[in-house]
């Protein structure tokens, strides 16, 4: 099995991802302490989604996320790189449309949807700026964009803590229930590398969206960041 670099290349990325795919939503909840099952509802809450619009899930892996996002009643489709991921999803969920597709290279026309949204995949796209602007590509004026992401926690003491748990707890305890471990040391230092909630949002400003903003979640450990297609 292989783990990413932080060069992020989309060959390395996807087969890392085929690699921990069987236990990989098991593995998640685990590391988490089931926040993840929160992070996802807030997502979909964030969203606002109305029954009959057709909303994209990027980066949806399994498609644990398209199933929580398909709750609200929306027509919503499922993307990742991951063609092991997709296969799990396939096995375990074969009601959600899951598609395989290059994030930066997005299979649909313009203005196809009412919302977008990529929960923790972002820090794994090459250029994450090329992909919120494909993004918004996809999206109908007015349209939404909701981004779930692991994020910089707003306290000095508790953000101590916490890095300390990413880069020596989280990859020892990976050791234990995950498929591939080492995909886990990849995981922390991203997690560890990536902007915070004010460079995310001008990375999303400076792609095209506007109205952006970010609330909090599980104190700053994840930010929903949003924005509006012009």
């Amino acid at each position: 099995m292989s783990r990413a670099s932080l060069r992020k290349q989309p060959h390395e990325v996807a087969a890392m991802f085929d690699g921990v795919a069987r236990r990989y939503d098991r593995t998640n909840t685990i590391l988490s302490l089931g926040q993840d099952r929160l992070w996802r509802r807030a997502t979909r809450t964030a969203l606002a989604l109305a029954p009959g619009e057709r909303c994209l899930d990027l980066a949806a892996g399994t498609g644990v996320s398209t199933q929580e996002l398909a709750r609200s009643g929306a027509l919503v489709v499922g993307v990742d790189l991951s063609l092991g991921m997709l296969q799990v999803g396939h096995t375990v969920r074969p009601a959600m449309p899951l598609l395989a597709a290059d994030a930066l290279a997005l299979p649909f026309a313009d203005a196809t949807f009412d919302a977008v949204t990529v929960s923790f995949g972002l820090r794994n796209f090459v250029d994450p700026g090329a992909g919120l602007a494909e993004l918004a590509r996809v999206t109908r004026p007015g349209g939404r964009l909701v981004v779930c992401e692991f994020s910089a926690p707003t306290n000095a003491a508790f953000r101590r803590v916490y890095l300390g748990y990413l880069m020596r707890a989280l990859p020892a305890v990976a050791r234990r229930v995950a498929s591939n471990p080492d995909a886990y040391v990849y995981l922390a230092e991203s997690i560890r590398a990536w902007p915070s909630q004010a460079g995310l949002a001008s990375v999303i400003a400076g792609a095209g969206w506007s109205e952006v903003g970010w609330r909090n979640l599980t104190g700053g450990i994840v930010a929903l960041h949003r924005g509006v297609r012009p």
